[in-house]
């Protein structure tokens, strides 16, 4: 007998936010049966980066979700008009960052049964955006945590040591940076071999 695969389908409001753009990212997920009841909540701080490519984390821990859980009936509600357009094809990806985010988001649609994506306006999605601003707020105070035992131990910090990408004119760290809104950095560039 073939496993069971709950009959319903699962609907899920996304948001992804960045703070500067690109700057500190995150997502929020809501997670609801058909009825509406709430059936999880996810939400993640990863890192600087764009809108964009946050709306697209978004989407995958959404699509994550359902495949974990043997979803087979997915309905996507987003108010990122890119994200929705590029998701149902109508828009191009051109953007390098958002292509490979794309293709997994692609790949794992084929997986299930029936999927669908549609744009809300931002004030029917509003607990997904609660959840990464909040994500956002948790990953800043936890920041100005860290940069007051700092102060408060007079301890110069090491130098940070990060890979970053170099595209269209600005160089795009590969994970989040300990940095307050305005600090400046001294920057040495290596090229890596």
């Amino acid at each position: 007998m073939p496993a069971h695969r709950p009959p319903f389908q699962v609907i899920a409001h996304i948001d992804g936010a960045s703070r500067g753009n690109p700057g500190p990212a995150a997502y929020g997920v809501v997670l609801e049966s058909e009825d509406g009841t709430t059936l999880t909540t996810l939400s993640r701080n990863f890192g600087l980066t764009t809108n964009n490519v946050a709306e697209y984390h978004a989407l995958l821990a959404a699509l994550d979700y359902a495949l974990a859980h043997h979803v087979q009936r997915l309905k996507v509600l987003s108010d990122s008009e890119l994200l929705v357009r590029q998701i149902q094809g109508a828009y191009k990806v051109r953007s390098l960052d958002l292509k490979p985010l794309h293709e997994r988001a692609r790949s794992a649609i084929a997986k299930l049964e029936a999927f669908s994506i549609e744009y809300v306006p931002r004030e029917q999605n509003r607990e997904a955006d609660r959840l990464a601003n909040r994500a956002l707020d948790r990953a800043d105070k936890d920041f100005h945590r860290q940069d007051t035992k700092t102060q408060s131990h007079e301890v110069t910090p090491k130098p940070l040591r990060v890979l970053a990408t170099y595209r269209e004119g600005t160089l795009r760290p590969q994970q989040q940076l300990p940095l307050a809104e305005g600090q400046e950095v001294e920057i040495e560039v290596r090229r890596k071999k």
